[in-house]
């Protein structure tokens, strides 16, 4: 779907972000906190300039656009700043999860994207490594 240039707004303020606050692109570490830090900030960001701007609502109609847009911007920025991709998939599960928080659902009309709200899915092991059942034990 079209994003307008919102989608390139929450981005760019994620990487004045981390230029401020992490040392630029590439030169923050892969860790937890730092997911936590970059996308708490650029997802409650987006979330403050939907409800600022109507015509933004307007523009992505149906939570799941607004979702996916949050987590997109929050993804991308955090891939940025640590060079690392599972970082990046680390902060889209982490604004949604956010997202579903702060406006109770992430779709419209019972829609609610559980698919893409799964902090299942990032693992240290992918599956398809194999014998991801022993590891749990018997």
């Amino acid at each position: 779907a079209y994003t307008d240039n919102i989608l390139d707004d929450y981005t760019q303020y994620g990487v004045d972000y981390i230029k401020k606050h992490h040392g630029g692109i590439g030169k923050a570490k892969a860790t937890q906190e730092i997911v936590n830090d970059i996308a708490t900030e650029v997802n409650l960001y987006g979330m403050e300039q939907y409800e600022e701007f109507p015509t933004a609502l307007e523009s992505h109609f149906g939570g799941s656009q607004r979702a996916s847009v949050l987590a997109a911007a929050s993804g991308i920025t955090i891939g940025l700043a640590t060079c690392n991709s599972n970082a990046g998939l680390n902060g889209w599960y982490l604004s949604m999860l956010m997202h579903k928080e702060g406006w109770s659902r992430l779709g419209f009309f019972g829609y609610d994207l559980q698919d893409q709200c799964g902090s299942a899915n990032s693992m240290s092991i992918r599956p398809d490594e194999g014998l991801l059942g022993e590891l749990r034990g018997p």
